[in-house]
């Protein structure tokens, strides 16, 4: 079922994204060589609880999963979503780290991810981190009521591929509200004109995962973590936004 909601709703979901923005703004100095993972984490658990809101994804897990163990998933190099923070694990010069947030306020969840260069890495791989927070808006762009699914996932394909990138097919972005993970899956890739038709009042996640090399990925051993087959780096970068008629309006950035 697809939850449509109210004006009131989206301003309540805008509050939880700015709670999902000020953790991207107090992470982002520790984003350097020498810093844990596990204290990147314990600093977006503070900055979330310290707004009166609850980490989305602290003890997130269905039956028959283990519950998620921290406030953020923190994926290194080839890991594409799912990392789990730990004090034993360091940033270094070279890595590609991304960040996925998310915060549940006043009833509502709103969810966001970010990728960070750690020092210098080569130019392919900048390039890999820039195209892929490139193809979110490039999607977002045709986020408008009357449009489907599709032409969404395949303008974040387009412009991914373009570049020679290859755009993850089992993972994707998804409904977002009361419940972290609702109606409808919203893939990175597809045909213009298919899916669903875009209705205003639709809030969504778009989440591009792009690799430098293959797009398949497998699971990793703590029934969480993803990484890419052939060990190359991904990049992945997500917002929450509301569909209105005026065009998409993003949740998770600063006014």
């Amino acid at each position: 079922m697809i939850r449509i909601k109210s004006d009131e709703e989206i301003l309540a979901m805008k509050k939880s994204g700015a709670v999902v923005a000020s953790v991207f703004e107090a992470i982002a100095p520790l984003m350097k060589p020498g810093v844990s993972t596990g204290d990147i984490d314990r600093v977006a658990h503070e900055v979330i609880v310290g707004a009166g809101a609850i980490p989305s994804f602290l003890g997130y897990g269905g039956s028959g999963v283990v519950p998620f163990p921290a406030a953020t998933c923190i994926s290194i190099d080839d890991e594409v979503v799912h990392g789990i923070p730990s004090d034993d694990r360091f940033l270094e010069d070279g890595m590609v780290v991304s960040v996925d947030v998310g915060a549940y306020l006043d009833g509502f969840h709103s969810d966001a991810a970010r990728t960070y260069i750690i020092g210098n890495v080569p130019p392919r791989v900048r390039e890999l981190v820039e195209v892929t927070e490139e193809s979110f808006w490039k999607g977002l762009e045709k986020a408008r009521p009357g449009n489907r699914i599709g032409d969404i996932s395949a303008a974040v394909q387009q412009h991914c591929e373009s570049h020679g990138f290859g755009v993850i097919r089992v993972l994707t972005g998804h409904g977002v509200g009361r419940e972290l993970h609702e109606s409808p899956n919203l893939p990175n890739f597809g045909r213009k004109g298919r899916g669903l038709r875009l209705q205003a009042g639709m809030t969504l996640a778009l989440e591009p995962m792009v690799t430098l090399g293959s797009y398949n990925v497998v699971m990793t051993s703590n029934d969480w973590t993803f990484v890419t087959v052939d060990g190359q780096p991904s990049s992945h970068y997500e917002n929450t936004f509301a569909i209105t008629d005026e065009g998409p309006v993003v949740l998770t950035l600063r006014p």
